[in-house]
């Protein structure tokens, strides 16, 4: 790779690889930078969540929509090998039915295959949900992937169809020329091209800053709990209905909605938790605690399964819950594709492809004016 590619992308989770990915599939020379190692911020510590089912309707589900079938037609392109499932999902509530029933009529009407389900359908799905959970919704677009594994695969298309990754680069400065972006320098050398794509998730808005930028986003902390493999008794991604009341939310404090599923390799995944506290680590075992008893109200069996580990991430939060997709409006050629909190690598190929048609000027499968960056500062005023 020269020292001017056609495009740089800063930040090697799996929104960067696919950005990279849709770039260098148009014919662009593109260079991949990560100041850690590949998926090593936001991405390694994901589910793999790929959801319809958790949206309302709006840009976000169309996006949505888009990505759910551009993740399959990803893994033909590259042929798979990131454990990518058309699992399903199930959406329970113990609080009764009309909210749940509202949500789905919605959603139908936005292009969501929502199915509502009797009890006995719940129960065929889910043989051992707890029996005092009687009101559920079948999504079969919910999908999985295995977000880290995804992530290389991707870049190891990128890198055989000519592109590079360097790892162990930290970007230490965006420069200009008269607004126009000009190179990126970085602890391992300094590069020119004519696009920059932000794409370093969670810390997004301090490479904004070093360009001159504004991006306000900021680190929501989620927890995720692992248990040790098991035999397979969880057949489908089952949450509560109050995770997408939590997604939605802009509260700061702690907010937990249990999110449970078994994996290919035996483990159950436990989430989801909420809480802006920026960049505090560490374990905080009371979330812990809360997670634990949510699942097991959901699956009682679950009280005699141990858990073999804990981890934490930083979701990179925007303040009105969209991504932000498009040019800079400070800094020309600089472009931004990061701010999709929990649903990065949901969203990821189809924000790839939606971005990838803006910077080529092409038509696209939809608008992206929802998501450009230059709506802040409606929202810092109002």
């Amino acid at each position: 790779m020269s020292q001017s590619p056609d495009a740089i992308v800063i930040g090697a989770g799996i929104v960067g690889a696919t950005t990279a990915l849709a770039l260098t599939n148009a014919g662009l020379k593109v260079l991949v930078l990560d100041r850690g190692s590949i998926a090593s911020g936001t991405t390694s510590a994901g589910e793999g969540n790929i959801l319809v089912s958790d949206k309302e309707p709006g840009a976000e589900l169309d996006l949505a929509l888009r990505s759910r079938d551009a993740w399959f037609e990803l893994a033909d392109d590259i042929g798979g090998g990131f454990e990518l499932e058309a699992k399903g999902g199930v959406v329970v509530s113990s609080s009764g039915s009309e909210s749940l029933r509202n949500l789905t009529s919605k959603q139908r009407d936005s292009g969501i295959d929502a199915r509502d389900i009797s009890s006995s359908e719940l129960w065929e799905l889910e043989p051992h949900l707890s029996r005092s959970i009687n009101v559920g919704a079948y999504y079969p677009q919910d999908a999985q992937c295995q977000p880290m594994l995804a992530t290389a695969r991707v870049l190891q298309a990128v890198k055989q169809r000519g592109g590079d990754v360097v790892t162990g680069s930290e970007v230490l400065a965006i420069e200009n020329r008269h607004g126009v972006v000009s190179s990126v320098v970085t602890s391992r050398g300094s590069y020119s091209a004519p696009v920059v794509i932000n794409a370093a998730g969670t810390w997004a808005g301090a490479i904004a800053r070093l360009a001159g930028a504004e991006l306000p986003i900021a680190p929501r902390r989620g927890f995720i709990l692992v248990s040790v493999p098991t035999p397979h008794r969880i057949f489908h991604k089952v949450y509560s209905s109050d995770y997408v009341a939590n997604v939605a939310s802009g509260d700061a404090d702690l907010q937990s909605s249990a999110v449970v599923e078994g994996t290919q390799s035996g483990t159950i995944l436990i989430g989801a938790s909420r809480e802006r506290v920026g960049f505090k680590e560490g374990i905080d075992y009371s979330v812990v605690r809360i997670l634990a008893h949510q699942a097991i109200e959901l699956f009682p069996f679950l009280a005699n399964v141990q858990l073999m580990r804990v981890y934490r991430g930083f979701r990179p939060y925007a303040p009105d819950h969209l991504p932000v997709i498009g040019q800079d409006p400070i800094i020309k050629g600089l472009w931004h594709n990061a701010g999709h909190e929990g649903a990065g690598i949901g969203l990821a190929p189809g924000s790839a492809q939606l971005l990838a048609d803006t910077i080529l000027e092409r038509h696209s499968f939809m608008n992206a004016a929802p998501f450009s960056p230059s709506r802040f500062s409606t929202v810092s005023s109002s």
